[in-house]
């Protein structure tokens, strides 16, 4: 709770903190003196002069201190890592190609980038987070992965035994949905961030509190169908094609980042960028009916997503829906680019370390 306060709130006095957290002030101080000598946080001066009594001793959390590796997976050609502070600020990049790796190789390919990343960081490392295509449990188990030929594979634990750090994975979208929320702005009330890379997912929060599903798998609407036999006569979109999962006509054959390239390479780039928008349109309708969201936001190549296709898609969404839904409806771009899912990752060892969401 106190880390919590000061992630979020800035240095505060130990008064401040008492008051926010609803703790005593004996309670307080005995934290903030364990956490002093943990190294997580430093007296940064006193409260401004003016103010009746002893000036208060601030404290505040050593964001740049500490560091955090996040990996994210969505790319299909690379594996994308970095070093970052606790306050989400990037202090080193690196990435790895893919090399079309599934399975055992693919997990090698990750501890291979997290190792490295390891080696690069300049403060200690808290922990590792890890953003992972496909159904993630809890622990931290990809149950499915269909992209990565993973199923039921204990990545928290395969990773946290090869490099001695604690490791937290999660599903991306939803990582990058913690994201958002996190460094983001993005509105807690509810928010859907679909992420576009080698497949396609989504991460909804509803009322501050991530959804996760029966079986963790809510979210998964990259394996919805959006393409069936009966739109064959859409030449802008053409006939149904077969899915990684095993089924034909999912939006991932048509939204994921090798399926836009290929659209955006035909002779008329726009009218078939704008085709996969109708159908992202059509699939969100219904979802965003069900659950009044306030905002959509995508989170992939902005020179494939933030254009024809995401007007496409907004105005699908107005047709398909009630003026009570849709019209404050804002479907954007990440306000955080391609760092997105990364800080999101740091998210997840803020989070399973210190309890900071």
């Amino acid at each position: 709770m106190v880390l919590q306060r000061l992630f979020h709130g800035g240095p505060a006095s130990r008064a401040d903190l008492a008051r926010a957290t609803g703790l005593t002030r004996v309670t307080v101080s005995d934290l903030v003196m364990a956490l002093l000598e943990e190294g997580l946080v430093a007296e940064v001066g006193s409260t401004p002069k003016g103010r009746v009594g002893k000036p208060a001793t601030l404290v505040a959390l050593r964001t740049r201190d500490h560091q955090v590796v996040a990996v994210d997976l969505t790319d299909d050609a690379q594996l994308h890592g970095a070093v970052l502070d606790l306050g989400g600020e990037v202090v080193v990049h690196r990435s790895a190609p893919t090399h079309g790796r599934t399975g055992d190789a693919a997990v090698d390919a990750v501890a291979d980038l997290c190792r490295e990343l390891v080696a690069a960081a300049t403060r200690p490392v808290l922990g590792v987070g890890v953003a992972s295509p496909g159904v993630v449990d809890e622990r931290g188990r990809v149950l499915q992965a269909p992209n990565r030929g993973w199923t039921d594979l204990p990545l928290a634990d395969l990773l946290t035994e090869r490099l001695g750090l604690p490791v937290h994975v999660a599903n991306d979208a939803d990582t990058a949905c913690l994201g958002e929320l996190t460094y983001g702005g993005a509105d807690g009330a509810g928010v859907l961030v679909l992420t576009v890379g080698e497949g396609v997912g989504a991460g909804i929060v509803l009322d501050g509190a991530l959804v996760r599903g029966v079986r963790h798998a809510a979210g998964e609407i990259g394996h919805v169908t959006a393409v069936d036999d009966r739109d064959t006569a859409d030449g802008a979109i053409g006939a149904p094609l077969l899915c990684a999962c095993g089924r034909t006509g999912c939006l991932e054959t048509v939204l994921s980042v090798p399926a836009l390239r290929e659209r955006a390479s035909q002779a008329d780039p726009d009218a078939a960028l704008a085709a996969v928008g109708r159908r992202l349109g059509i699939v969100l309708a219904p979802v965003v009916s069900a659950l009044n969201l306030a905002e959509v936001v995508l989170s992939g190549p902005p020179e494939l997503l933030d254009g024809p296709l995401r007007l496409a898609a907004r105005q699908t969404l107005r047709r398909r829906t009630m003026p009570v839904i849709s019209d404050d409806l804002q479907l954007r771009m990440t306000a955080l680019g391609e760092d997105g899912a990364l800080r999101g990752a740091a998210v997840l060892v803020l989070s399973g370390q210190l309890g900071v969401t």
